[in-house]
């Protein structure tokens, strides 16, 4: 039986300069926030990564990843939200911390990643809604259209069911745990190009 979250309808972010700031968030189908146990443990893996990054959420739904991520000092985030209501309330949420170090862009998440990027991202958030091979399509994209600076940061949260991700040679396995119907998992990029050596 699927747990529900007992903050529905909010996302509270958990630390840095908007720590237990509590923000709403649509209920939508398929709108699946990551719980705040899950966002601590992630957050504390990353945790040194994160000032001065540029983050790219490629399935923000509420938001809860990136804005986190800016809470604790991210450079920019590109937030990519297939639901209008979810990018509209992104959008309001951003205007309401009077954060302008973020976008949000209002669309189908294959199709952009497929668009390619004329900067690349160093902390990068995976997590479709569930059941839909989301994750490994947004993973071929990214790194087909180079999304990814060299020792990129990618965290990749799915349903428990999938027991193993195939991921690229070039993204290194460095965490991984799981929590009830959820296995998440952090990759390291790194990139085989020794032509700058």
């Amino acid at each position: 039986m699927a747990k529900k979250n007992t903050s529905s309808g909010q996302v509270r972010i958990i630390s840095g300069q908007w720590r237990s700031r509590k923000l709403p968030i649509h209920d939508l189908e398929g709108l699946r926030p990551t719980t705040d146990r899950v966002r601590e443990t992630l957050f504390n893996w990353i945790a040194s990564d994160i000032r001065g990054a540029r983050v790219l959420d490629c399935f923000a739904g509420s938001g809860a990843l990136s804005l986190e991520a800016l809470s604790r000092y991210a450079e920019f985030a590109t937030m990519i939200e297939l639901q209008k209501d979810a990018a509209n309330q992104l959008k309001q949420n951003l205007a309401t911390l009077q954060c302008q170090h973020a976008e949000v862009i209002n669309g189908d998440s294959l199709t952009i990643l497929a668009k390619g990027t004329q900067r690349g991202f160093d902390i990068v958030f995976i997590d479709p809604p569930f059941r839909k091979e989301l994750a490994t399509k947004a993973i071929d994209l990214l790194m087909t259209h180079h999304w990814l600076n060299n020792n990129a940061l990618i965290y990749v949260e799915t349903e428990s069911e999938i027991a193993s991700l195939p991921v690229p040679a070039s993204w290194v396995p460095l965490k991984e745990k799981q929590a009830g119907q959820v296995t998440y998992r952090l990759y390291q990029y790194q990139t085989t190009d020794t032509s700058a050596q």
